[in-house]
């Protein structure tokens, strides 16, 4: 029997220290998002870190609670809802950090009777700190608690015509109205290390300009081209002229080369540049959380205007809208539909 496995990245339970606290230990001491050896990211996590930043990010994330609780725990059940009522196979939801758990998640479709597991990592770019570490998690609870179970995972949809068109005609419906000057493509950020890493030629990844633009097999997982790959796909759809739009790269830790450049310091000096009307768009998430909500809808704006920008618009995630619900539904259909030839054993997703 098929089943569905839809995974995000998580939320603190609460907008609070005390419960902010355990979900940034959870989440910085994943050896894929801090990769360095056990004891240095110990010390640097739970010996510097977690001494100041939980009451930091519970004040960010107060500035962005709901009523009905996290943005984007909410946001990925109402789409999750949505799902299920479009396929006629077991749907379920995770997240990597926090609750549901992918544990949870797993032995949900577990007792329903699902053996056949599509696993949905719901970041259409691949990385390390996303993609990767779901899948090593996922592939240790396999083993360890439902043996019997296959996986056959969703790869990076970051160039698939489909979500291509959702976002397309998202960000079109939200510029509506509003007469930009410019429009930024905002991803998160990742260490430079991180594409190297993932490089499985070795040697392509040198991110000198040239590499996203070289066909290459290192291409299917390296964030940096699929980032740059979906901005040319939607400003081509879209029919944006050279120079209305721009990417960047934003939520970068200190101590490390990160990808640039960097959205804050791009945000800042556009209105010098004579843009004083600024549109965000942020296609490394497809539900808003608190790197959209607060990093941009609040933080970029605010700064935008302190330098002379005039106005900001932070246009949505594709979040539980009805289109991209649709196209998550029909992939999941072509999936469960199709022949037992396209299964992928779960022995083979590190290979």
């Amino acid at each position: 029997m098929k089943g569905v496995l839809l995974v995000n990245l998580g939320s603190p339970e609460s907008p609070t220290a005390k419960d902010v606290k355990p979900y940034l230990d959870e989440f910085l001491m994943d050896k894929y998002v801090i990769d360095v050896p056990f004891l240095l990211r110990a010390l640097l996590v739970r010996g510097i870190i977690l001494q100041t930043r939980p009451k930091k990010s519970a004040a960010a994330y107060a500035k962005i609670w709901w009523d009905e609780g996290s943005p984007l725990v909410v946001i990925s059940k109402r789409m999750h809802a949505k799902v299920k009522q479009l396929v006629d196979i077991p749907v379920s939801l995770a997240m990597r950090y926090g609750n549901p758990s992918l544990l949870s998640g797993l032995q949900e479709l577990h007792d329903k009777g699902v053996n056949e597991v599509l696993l949905f990592p719901l970041y259409p770019q691949h990385a390390m700190a996303s993609t990767t570490t779901i899948l090593e998690l996922a592939e240790e609870l396999r083993k360890k608690h439902f043996p019997e179970m296959k996986f056959t995972i969703v790869p990076a949809f970051y160039n698939k015509p489909d979500y291509i068109k959702n976002l397309a005609d998202s960000i079109k419906g939200h510029l509506e109205g509003f007469d930009y000057d410019h429009l930024l493509f905002s991803y998160h950020g990742i260490p430079e290390r991180h594409i190297r890493k993932t490089d499985i030629t070795k040697s392509h990844c040198k991110i000198d300009g040239s590499c996203c633009n070289t066909p290459s097999p290192a291409h299917e997982f390296c964030y940096r081209h699929q980032c740059y790959e979906t901005t040319k796909q939607v400003v081509k759809l879209l029919g944006i002229p050279e120079g209305k739009y721009s990417q960047t790269f934003q939520s970068r830790l200190a101590g490390d080369k990160w990808l640039t450049p960097y959205t804050d310091v791009e945000v800042n000096k556009m209105p010098e540049k004579g843009i004083k009307k600024l549109a965000v768009v942020t296609p490394a998430f497809v539900s808003d959380c608190l790197e959209t909500l607060e990093e941009i809808a609040m933080e970029a704006n605010h700064e935008f205007k302190a330098h002379g920008g005039e106005e900001f618009l932070a246009i949505p995630c594709l979040n539980d809208s009805d289109d991209w619900c649709k196209t998550v539904g029909s992939w999941i259909s072509n999936w469960s539909n199709a022949s037992s030839s396209v299964k992928v054993d779960s022995e083979k997703i590190n290979a």
